[in-house]
């Protein structure tokens, strides 16, 4: 059985988004439909969600969604792995001009992902997307891993391309699944280049593991620090560090999201509400709460 939010839950993540789900149509099993989300969403007060895929670009679907359930926004995005060339601004441009709202740097195919995958705490649920990489690379047809500095530790041009256009077209930025070094360089370079919206994804989550000094020195520079429900719910990390670090980075620099949509995880339209019930447990404001649930996710979004 999983757990239910309470009624003050719901009503203090109401009008927020969710900035990152993962939900059918997909290349794996997901627990939920876009269409039927946007529904539930709707019921329980949610103003949108983001379409996350590892694998396929989501502005398309979004849009779709978007006409079939009034009132409840879908947005799309885009994560530059392999499967749309890396980092490909074409695909980012493609991207900003169907109205997609968040660029993931590269997750399952970045240098820094493949060689943190060893290192999964035991006892935690491993991702649905490790068993795909996994079957590719037994094809012989998995991507190989994506940098994103070179040698001397400076910004690829491909990647200062794709800034350019997150630019142009206002896009959000997240950092996927890049290491600590990686992020920051990243972030000042993105700051750089005029991209105005940045969210750090899932510091804590095993590939990130980002100390309190490095989440700080982000949180300087402008961006988000994303707090995911699935990152501790699956005991990648304990609540108890995940909420430290909120309070030592400060809730105004957080934002809540779910990262939900695995057949095997709460329903998605519960994520922010059952996250906010462990925070308001763990004695957190409703004020703080609210400023990491809606301000912020409405914020970065521009909405």
């Amino acid at each position: 059985m999983h757990p239910i939010p309470t009624d003050r839950a719901r009503e203090l993540v109401a009008g927020g988004y969710d900035t990152h789900v993962h939900v059918a149509p997909d290349v794996m099993e997901r627990r939920i439909d876009d269409v039927t989300l946007a529904r539930r969403f709707a019921e329980v007060g949610l103003a949108g969600f983001v379409l996350k895929s590892h694998y396929v670009p989501t502005a398309e679907r979004a849009q779709v969604v978007r006409g079939v359930v009034p009132g409840v926004e879908a947005l799309g995005a885009l994560t530059l792995n392999g499967s749309v060339g890396g980092l490909n601004p074409v695909a980012v441009e493609i991207a900003g001009r169907q109205g997609a709202r968040i660029v993931w740097l590269p997750t399952v195919d970045s240098a820094n992902e493949r060689a943190s995958r060893a290192a999964t705490q035991p006892g935690a649920t491993p991702p649905m997307w490790a068993a795909l990489q996994d079957e590719l690379a037994e094809q012989g047809i998995v991507a190989p891993p994506i940098e994103v500095l070179d040698e001397g530790g400076k910004i690829v041009p491909a990647l200062h391309d794709v800034f350019a256009v997150l630019a142009k077209h206002d896009m959000v930025l997240a950092t996927g699944h890049l290491s600590g070094p990686e992020i920051v360089v990243a972030v000042d370079a993105a700051a750089a280049a005029g991209v105005r919206r940045i969210i750090v994804t899932h510091p804590e989550f095993t590939s990130q593991q980002l100390d309190v000094d490095t989440q700080r020195q982000l949180a300087g520079r402008g961006a988000l620090l994303e707090r995911c429900f699935t990152t501790a719910y699956t005991k990648k990390v304990s609540w108890d560090l995940l909420f430290a670090h909120i309070r030592e980075v400060g809730p105004e620099h957080s934002l809540l999201s779910s990262d939900l949509g695995q057949p095997f995880n709460p329903p998605v339209e519960d994520g922010l509400a059952l996250l906010a019930d462990r925070l308001l447990d763990a004695g957190f404001t409703e004020a703080e709460v609210r400023t990491m649930a809606v301000v912020n996710t409405r914020r970065v979004l521009g909405r």
